[in-house]
């Protein structure tokens, strides 16, 4: 008998010495790509996307995914936090932090589970600013995360500067004017080489953030394999493209068959592409769940594709800013080689918030109660044990819309943010507010049942109203 806790604790050794260590996770969030733009979600694409299609025919294709929220910040709010964007201010990013510093976020969890934590690129929301000669706070590492190398938002919006850890590199003590495009271009004022003017750090390029970027992710990835290769790593890399202002580089200029917009959503294709070759030559790549998609849809309007040929939006109507489906349906492609069965597509109906939920389940950890209320794990459904016919989600709350099902609700009049420069509404001022779809038979959405379907109608209401009350929403 005395024998027997020795060989229970070899067993439990050989045990876990045999068992598959836990993933490592990368997520690659670009900004403003349409559900268009990739070849393996649209085959008539005018844009070369070589390396996201391969992570699709290696990886399982969404075809039904969305971001919570159709413009970045609440988008990334809802990735971060497993939250809808309405169960904060998302208004208040210029000048505070969105995430609470007791918010349970992907890379706390992560973090909490042993990973080495990173993140390169936007964040977008928020830091106590203005502060620019000491501690940003509020940002990536009081979040979750170990190291961070980026931006605090888009590269239209000023100032402009790097942060590392939660220091300005330095501070945006030059200034740059505003740029817009030329109409003779074809573009809007807010295509092209849009930004806004404001501070910038001295000597600072906006043409060289997306490389500088990716070359900081390529960094982080070989750093880790060289220095922490037996701790599980996870790496948050947010290119700041194909977002305005569209600065590809030389040698993918006039590359692509939808112009400029086309040309720098190559070069970030080939930003990804370089973040695949640093796990591949870090032979991380097996056991590695890599997670691509777009943070909201496009800045594309119907004259944009009526003149190159290249419809961004994928067929859906609206775009970036939109309760349409254009606004928030996305790319989204998962490939893990040791589990995930490669060359798969699934319907099922998913949201950003639903990382963190299944993260936690690919860690093993239970979701603390007040963690992720609106975050339903889609992990089943990545290993093949859950068919489309067993819904990951209740509904789909957007912006101003909810979904359940096929029926789609968006309450009030919708405001359109790009067109006529944010002056246009839908339903017209004559018209009963309200819009209802059902996305099985009309999934451009050009038939609105409101006025036909009136017990849908407050059905959807309901439910919409309740959700908005700040239940919580998880199972």
């Amino acid at each position: 008998m005395k024998k027997y806790p020795r060989f229970l604790a070899l067993f439990v050794f050989a045990f876990q010495a045999h068992a598959a260590p836990p993933p490592n996770i990368v997520v690659l969030l670009v900004d403003d790509m349409g559900y268009g733009d990739p070849g393996c979600f649209n085959p008539d694409s005018k844009i070369p996307t070589p390396h996201i299609d391969r992570l699709a025919r290696e990886g399982m294709r969404f075809i039904d995914a969305h971001a919570p929220g159709a413009v970045c910040h609440p988008s990334r709010y809802g990735l971060m936090t497993g939250a809808h964007p309405f169960r904060t201010d998302t208004t208040v990013w210029p000048k505070q932090p969105l995430i609470k510093p007791s918010q349970m976020t992907i890379a706390s969890l992560l973090k909490a589970a042993g990973y080495h934590t990173a993140m390169v690129g936007k964040w977008h929301l928020g830091f106590d600013e203005p502060r620019y000669d000491g501690p940003l706070r509020g940002g990536p590492v009081d979040r979750g995360f170990a190291n961070f190398f980026g931006f605090r938002a888009s590269t239209d919006i000023a100032p402009y500067f790097y942060i590392k850890g939660d220091r300005a590199v330095a501070a945006p003590t030059a200034t740059i004017a505003e740029s817009r495009s030329h109409p003779s271009l074809g573009w809007s004022a807010v295509q092209g080489d849009y930004w806004k003017g404001g501070g910038i750090a001295p000597g600072l390029e906006l043409k060289d953030v997306l490389p500088r970027f990716t070359d900081e992710a390529v960094s982080a990835i070989a750093e880790h394999a060289r220095d922490r290769a037996t701790q599980p790593f996870f790496l948050y890399f947010t290119p700041t493209g194909p977002h305005t202002p569209w600065l590809p580089s030389p040698e993918f200029q006039d590359r692509s068959k939808a112009g400029r917009y086309g040309d720098f959503a190559m070069m970030v294709d080939a930003m990804i592409g370089r973040v695949l070759r640093a796990l591949d030559d870090a032979k991380m790549t097996d056991n590695t769940l890599v997670i691509f998609t777009s943070d909201n849809g496009p800045v594309w309007y119907p004259a944009d594709t009526q003149r190159t040929g290249h419809d961004s939006t994928g067929g859906f109507r609206g775009m970036k800013g939109s309760n349409w489906e254009a606004g928030h349906r996305m790319p989204f492609i998962a490939r893990w080689p040791a589990k995930i069965k490669a060359g798969r597509a699934t319907g099922q109906t998913i949201c950003f918030t639903d990382l963190l939920a299944t993260f936690a389940a690919v860690v093993d950890r239970p979701l603390p109660a007040d963690a992720g209320p609106d975050s339903f794990s889609f992990l089943p459904v990545l290993l093949g044990q859950q068919s489309d016919r067993d819904p990951v989600r209740p509904h789909l709350l957007v912006g101003q819309s909810l979904r359940v099902g096929p029926w789609k609700w968006i309450e009030g009049r919708e405001r359109l943010l790009w067109a006529n420069h944010g002056a246009a509404t839908y339903p017209a001022k004559d018209e009963p507010p309200g819009q209802l779809y059902n996305l099985a038979d009309d999934p451009v959405e050009k038939k609105n049942l409101a006025l036909a379907l009136p017990e849908k109608v407050a059905e959807l209401k309901a439910a919409y109203a309740r959700i908005q009350s700040g239940a919580q929403t998880r199972r």
